[in-house]
């Protein structure tokens, strides 16, 4: 075997545990620079007599330090051997921190996403090949820390049993692509088994996804109460194709409601899940329905985006099979409120003969769907 034929899984499984210096613990230079990288990869055992190219006898080191060791007998194997020992023992001392929030977290994972984002985007996707070739060691890399700090900390990640659910099924399919992408190389395969989940960035903030709105309106309710306390809730904007939530982290920025990963990894760190009454996207309909006449509302109070004015009318939504007399009660709501009842798979039956009763004893009045858009309409 040529000593300069080296198994591919091999290259990969090195340059992951490089984390991209030289391995010399009393070097550590940068292997990856701004023109592509400058390893080389020794021999621990000399290969002209042992013919071993498996990655236990390899190891990442600078060109100088590669000198010193073949040429100037700086080093001996069995020193050598340990400097993969000691890179082992520090990847697990530097990226086996377990941390006491998803934002600590994730101040650790986002640069190291943005990273493999940029080689990815700017190389691959443009077919720039020798560019890419150069740069996916660093991918590697990032790959390795990454998936080390997401191991450690899993419990901060929500989940569900319904994987469909679950945050923390995008991380083990993360974790498994990690893998898959470190044994193997894109160009020598038509496809992939295990591709980079895009929820994995939407997770972290990095960029959105389009995906359904989660149902209760109630959880959004209790993610902007927790977000007002801290200081960091600026505004919401609803009835429109994505509506928003605009919070302050270390910038203002805009997590829309169709941003499924992003949002409920907010409700999980935030501790707001709650029981859906009052479906959003069924909101959010209605009040599309209100901004397409040009007309005006605004909510009573952000943390109960079911209560809205327009001009000095009070519209209250509620979500029931069958708005009952007891429902009314309940609400208990001022004279001359308007309510809607949003659920409207059963027609007029949506609301009860004793309900529509209860409502003009208390000044009230009570509107399926189909009675909303002509009530709206009035308003023109």
């Amino acid at each position: 075997m040529n000593s300069r034929y080296i198994d591919e899984s091999a290259k990969r499984k090195l340059y992951a545990e490089s984390m991209g210096r030289c391995m010399n613990p009393n070097c550590q230079r940068e292997l990856f620079c701004k023109n592509g990288d400058i390893i080389e990869k020794a021999h621990i055992d000399p290969y002209c007599k042992t013919a071993d190219n498996s990655f236990e006898n390899l190891i990442l080191l600078c060109p100088s330090c590669h000198t010193d060791f073949d040429k100037n007998n700086a080093f001996t194997p069995e020193e050598v051997l340990g400097w993969k020992r000691t890179r082992r023992e520090e990847l697990e001392k530097m990226f086996s921190k377990k941390y006491a929030s998803f934002e600590e977290l994730k101040k650790e994972v986002v640069p190291l996403l943005l990273e493999n984002q940029t080689i990815f985007t700017s190389y691959y996707l443009k077919e720039n090949k020798v560019l890419w070739d150069k740069f996916e060691a660093t991918i590697l890399s990032n790959n390795r820390k990454i998936k080390m700090l997401l191991s450690v900390n899993l419990d901060l990640i929500q989940c569900n049993q319904q994987k469909s659910h679950s945050n923390l099924a995008y991380i083990q399919t993360f974790m498994r692509h990690v893998d898959e992408f470190e044994a193997t190389r894109i160009d020598e395969e038509k496809s992939r088994e295990v591709l980079f989940p895009a929820e994995i960035d939407s997770m972290f903030g990095i960029a959105p996804v389009e995906d359904a709105i989660l149902p209760s309106t109630e959880s959004l309710e209790n993610l902007i109460q927790r977000l007002k306390s801290q200081g960091k809730f600026e505004t919401i904007v609803m009835g429109i194709e994505r509506p928003y939530i605009q919070m302050k982290e270390e910038k203002s920025i805009k997590v829309f409601l169709d941003d499924t990963p992003r949002l409920r990894q907010l409700y999980y760190n935030y501790n707001c899940f709650k029981r859906a009454k009052v479906r959003l996207e069924s909101l959010n309909f209605a009040l599309k329905y209100i901004n397409s006449r040009k007309i005006s509302f605004k909510f009573l109070n952000e943390t109960n985006l079911r209560e809205i004015m327009i001009y000095d009318k009070k519209l209250i939504f509620v979500y029931e099979y069958c708005l009952s007399q007891s429902d009314i009660i309940r609400l208990s709501p001022e004279e001359n409120t308007v309510i809607i009842n949003l659920h409207n798979w059963n027609g007029n039956s949506c609301i009860s003969k004793q309900a529509y009763e209860m409502a003009a004893a208390m000044k009230v009045e009570l509107l399926t769907m189909k009675a909303f858009y002509g009530y709206i309409n009035k308003f023109r």
